[in-house]
């Protein structure tokens, strides 16, 4: 494409790329018939434009807390959830323990430890 995309918003992209009709299915229109990586990179240019204008959301802590909890209770609601085994889920602490740092940081301390 030998236009300039720098100047241009998402929803132009989309449109012109829609028209370029080199997608496959039964329509050749709009984001979801286009190449997903394509859809990505026109996404993500959103993203930078929502941040560099100063109205992208930017999650707390909390919030990013709330709103992975709602994720994960509909996925189990669903059925789609992962269901860790004992010996995954001693892998998964065990990695999220040395990410920490690994440190007990003055919790309950193990008999012969400490």
């Amino acid at each position: 494409m030998a236009t300039n995309q720098g100047n241009k918003g998402a929803t132009e992209v989309v449109k012109e790329e829609g028209r370029q009709g080199s997608r496959s299915g039964t329509s050749k229109r709009g984001f979801a018939s286009m190449d997903p990586e394509r859809q990505r990179q026109i996404a993500s240019q959103g993203g930078k434009a929502a941040h560099e204008k100063g109205n992208a959301h930017e999650f707390t802590s909390e919030e990013a807390r709330l709103a992975g909890s709602k994720g994960g209770k509909a996925a189990h609601e669903q059925g789609t959830a992962h269901e860790f085994n004992s010996e995954e889920a001693r892998e998964a602490g065990r990695k999220g323990g040395q990410a920490s740092g690994g440190g007990n940081r003055g919790g309950n301390k193990q008999a012969g430890q400490g």
